[in-house]
């Protein structure tokens, strides 16, 4: 047995963990501390200089936090993680390695209204040029590949509309443009999907949604894959190029195959500082032991309400991978067969106005702006999250006026379905 490799639900509970060495706890510790002591001078310089692994001060590493690295790496069958303080800060110490002023990254078109927004205006700040993709026509990524290309972006199962990208299709584009491809799983979590067995070199979630699964912790996680050369034409100089502040240090070339998570931390969150907070940290790690149990019944749950909807004469449609009639159904079969997720979209016949009226009268959904939770949410995204974008790109985006996503929770599906069946009503 012991040779046995661990299965997912296993690696959720224990991945990481080990028994307090000082005090037995078997729960892992929540270490609030800013600092910890070094044995000597020696100790200290050798830390310092990335010449031993260990603490020095929070804001780069926590023990904690270490605990959550891990587990999610192990989970998403990467090398090595970074825990930083949300999704959007992963995003931005992710391509702080990849970029430079002027450089460009292909994304899908189909994203995350706050990541169409992060990517469209806060990163011309730092003269990073996002070039847009529709996941559906493959072809159009390789058309957007230009000599300034430096990453390509997509998410698992795009958020608002719960669509499936084919991981496998666009990291071929990837490794023929000889960049890497990073991927959003935050919707999917590695229960359903793992991206890295598809292509993925680089693998971000949003820790708020479902790997926490509670609404209550905003965290964010990079995993290494450990898969892509960084040095291999010197396209990616911080990785492959001597770092001054490290005494020459060659990144790629000192620690290999995690050498990506190593200048996520010690280039990105070192200078940066986006550190996740040891208690935010635990919670996630506390709400991972549960994920498989959570994803399963948040899957199950999604189907039979997506079921209800398609049939409901006030909706118009139903875009949810997991119904037979869906036109990514086969792309879920193929990538997320034990579900399609949490969260889809659905159009009313009544347009705006019917998707405004029916998140005011829903009473046990929540009306708010996240997914993820044990909870059942709702939001109209053309009202909010995707409020910022025109009219054109909200249809792009899968967020039409009247379009309403739902996060299904974990409740029992008759209630949510008469929940949904009062408010359609009025």
């Amino acid at each position: 047995m012991s040779d046995r490799l661990p299965g997912f639900s296993t690696l959720a509970v224990h991945a990481g963990a080990q028994p307090d060495p000082t005090t037995g706890a078997r729960a892992t510790p929540i270490y609030q501390t800013t600092s910890f002591v070094f044995n000597d001078a020696d100790h200290a310089a050798s830390l310092f200089g990335l010449q031993s692994f260990g603490n020095i001060y929070t804001r780069i590493g926590n023990p904690t936090n270490a605990v959550l690295e891990e587990r999610v790496a192990a989970l998403e069958g990467g090398t090595a993680a970074l825990a930083v303080a949300s999704g959007h800060a992963a995003q931005v110490v992710v391509m702080q390695q990849l970029l430079q002023p002027g450089d460009e990254f292909i994304a899908a078109r189909k994203l995350y209204g706050g990541s169409i927004n992060q990517f469209s205006h806060s990163f011309k700040s730092f003269g990073w040029n996002v070039v847009w993709a529709d996941p559906d026509d493959i072809a159009s990524f390789e058309r957007a590949v230009t000599p300034r290309t430096k990453a390509i972006f997509i998410e698992s199962i795009a958020n608002p509309g719960g669509s499936i990208t084919d991981i496998e299709a666009v990291s071929t584009v990837a490794r023929k443009a000889g960049v890497p491809l990073i991927v959003d799983n935050t919707l999917a979590s590695p229960y359903l999907i793992r991206p890295i067995d598809h292509g993925a070199d680089i693998v971000v979630h949003s820790l708020t949604k479902f790997l926490g699964g509670h609404g209550n912790s905003i965290g964010g996680v990079i995993v290494d894959a450990g898969t892509f050369d960084w040095s291999k034409d010197n396209r990616y100089p911080m990785l492959s190029e001597p770092r001054p502040e490290y005494h020459g240090i060659k990144l790629h070339e000192t620690f290999g195959n995690f050498a990506f998570a190593i200048a996520c931390r010690v280039l990105g969150l070192r200078d940066l500082g986006p550190a996740l907070s040891p208690f935010n940290a635990f919670l996630i790690l506390t709400g991972i032991e549960t994920l498989p149990l959570r994803m399963q019944r948040h899957c199950d749950n999604a189907k039979a309400i997506a079921e209800f909807l398609s049939g409901h004469p006030a909706v118009s449609s139903v875009s949810y991978a997991g119904l037979s009639s869906d036109k990514y159904n086969q792309l879920a079969r193929k990538y997320s067969p034990k579900g399609a997720g949490a969260v889809f979209t659905f159009s009313l016949k009544g347009g705006y106005d019917a998707g405004v009226s029916l998140v005011s009268n829903l009473k046990l959904f929540s009306h708010l702006a996240n997914v993820g939770d044990t909870r059942s949410l709702v939001i109209h995204p053309a009202s909010t999250t995707h409020s910022q974008l025109d009219d054109a790109a909200k249809v792009k985006s899968g967020a039409g006026p009247d379009v309403v996503r739902l996060s299904i929770g974990i409740e029992d599906k008759e209630d949510l379905i008469a929940d949904l069946e009062q408010a359609l009503s009025a």
